[in-house]
């Protein structure tokens, strides 16, 4: 197994395209399997097209489903703090991806993005780990 950790400060995005260090991290590896993993309780990761007005929309999407306010029981942190801490259960902390001759395999479109509304805490690790 081959794995690092990056850094990732997301105090101006709240979608951050992970893709370019997703692809350095792989380059070279031959066939396999990639991990990609975000340890944090209010942060998650997705495949999506970016560069087309998707994450916009995401985090609209996101933002009515999670409203920022008081209603939720975990109340510390900034208002609506606790709906950060529901983002995992809708958009996964985790993906596998296919590796081929060092190469993500990729759908049409398709790039891994970090996904982090809480504006309490803009500075995330991700664990990238590759299993031949």
């Amino acid at each position: 197994m081959h794995s690092t950790e990056i850094d990732v400060d997301t105090s101006r995005r709240r979608i951050v395209d992970l893709t370019p260090e997703l692809e350095r991290f792989c380059s070279g590896l031959g066939d396999g399997l990639v991990n990609a993993f975000v340890p944090h309780a209010t942060a998650g990761l997705a495949l999506m097209e970016t560069g087309s007005g998707s994450e916009a929309d995401f985090l609209d999407t996101l933002e009515r489903l999670l409203p920022r306010d008081q209603r939720y029981g975990h109340a510390h942190g900034s208002p609506g703090h606790g709906a950060d801490h529901l983002l995992p259960a809708l958009v996964s902390p985790s993906v596998t991806l296919p590796v081929l001759d060092g190469r993500i395999a990729f759908g049409t479109w398709q790039s891994l993005v970090l996904v982090d509304m809480n504006v309490d805490n803009p500075h995330r690790h991700v664990r990238f780990s590759f299993l031949s």
